[in-house]
């Protein structure tokens, strides 16, 4: 097949989980082709099957806001013409989903065919898309689409319940590379950060408000004070000053470090304990299983697809959002005891099994395979 993938290329789940698709998928011989104004950062290798095409924008001074959306659908009509692609699948519907209809209907009109799917990864649906000023373009661009997927069974259903969507919309969980994820230890790591045994609680988000990060602090306080503890924090975003400040107010910043933005970060999650995500929604919980993947329990909140990832007893524990004292009493339940730490351990990878690409990967190629079709 060619497919045309396009994509935000930034560290977001949404490009992540489109970047490393579109490269499982050209390991099968299926011939990518990425569209987007820059190249994903993930697409770091060489590949005979994977082509990237950049959107350019030039800069008019009548245009106080360029026109990307505009010049993305020229560059995705430019594309598939020149290339036969057979579909494109977008992720993240905002503003790809309508790009993708306008590309299609150009196409159509000059005798070109082609099929889009569209994948919903979140916050184009839960905080974006369903604010007033996109609704309905939304609403619409959805419909359109031949073939719609969620990542988890609670996208789907708010999807449903927030949009008036017609058509099916199908679950396709997001996944990981577990070889990526399987790499040996850095011991020396760990030793230089903890010298002393200190358990190792890491964090990663975009540090934004929905992800809640200060209560990753508000529990990492309680968790500190009963087990000898530090805590990491990786990524970058518009709450990182404020919680560099708490850091140091709380009196534990010497126990504390902020990373940055890391694309290796099963470096670090290879040699942690404990993963925190205190989100005031999470779509799926992208995060949680890439840590799970690297055999380390989550402390998560219970909100979107996070009960979907995250096994209430078994992988770690969810609590309510905003509830810190009970993520801090689950995570000292884990923690105090070297036995039930390495059964949650053992848990947390087997249940990442469940979501290696090698398993997902067969139903994206089935779909597709369905809506060329017209078996959907």
């Amino acid at each position: 097949m060619k497919i045309g993938i396009v994509c935000y290329p930034t560290f977001g789940g949404s490009g992540v989980i489109a970047t490393e698709l579109g490269k499982a998928l050209a390991e099968k011989g299926h011939e990518i082709h990425f569209v987007a104004y820059r190249q994903p950062f993930r697409l770091d290798s060489f590949s005979e099957n994977i082509t990237f095409h950049e959107v350019s924008l030039a800069d008019y001074p009548l245009f106080d806001f360029l026109p990307y959306e505009t010049a993305l659908t020229s560059k995705m009509v430019s594309v598939a013409i020149d290339k036969k692609l057979d579909l494109f699948h977008v992720h993240y519907a905002i503003p790809h989903a309508s790009t993708a209809y306008m590309a299609k209907q150009i196409l159509a009109a000059s005798g070109h065919k082609i099929k889009v799917i569209t994948t919903l990864h979140g916050t184009d649906i839960t905080l974006v898309g369903k604010d007033a000023s996109y609704l309905p373009v939304v609403t619409f661009a959805i419909n359109q689409s031949d073939g719609i997927t969620a990542v988890s069974e609670s996208l789907k259903e708010e999807t449903y319940r927030n949009f008036s969507i017609t058509k099916q919309i199908d679950v396709i969980p997001n996944f990981i590379d577990l070889h990526r994820f399987s790499k040996k230890t850095k011991e020396h790591f760990r030793k230089a950060i903890a010298p002393n045994g200190e358990k190792l609680i890491v964090h990663t988000s975009n540090f934004r408000k929905v992800k809640r990060v200060e209560d990753v602090l508000h529990v990492f306080k309680k968790i500190h004070e009963k087990i000898p503890s530090k805590m990491l924090l990786i990524g970058d975003g518009p709450d990182r000053s404020t919680l560099e400040k708490m850091a140091h107010e709380s009196g534990m910043s010497e126990d504390i470090r902020f990373l940055g933005k890391l694309e290796a970060v099963e470096e670090i999650l290879s040699v942690s304990d404990l993963f925190l995500l205190t989100s005031e929604t999470e779509s799926f919980g992208l995060a949680s299983l890439e840590a799970m993947a690297c055999q380390v329990p989550v402390i998560s909140t219970n909100t979107g697809g996070s009960p979907e990832v995250n096994i209430h007893g078994k992988t770690g524990f969810l609590s309510n959002v905003g509830d810190c004292d009970d993520m801090a009493k689950n995570a000292i339940y884990i923690l105090s005891d070297e036995k039930r730490l390495a059964e949650f351990k053992a848990n947390a990878l087997k249940q990442a099994r469940k979501f290696d690409i090698h398993a997902i990967l067969p139903l994206y190629e089935q779909l597709y395979t369905d809506i060329l079709q017209g078996r959907k």
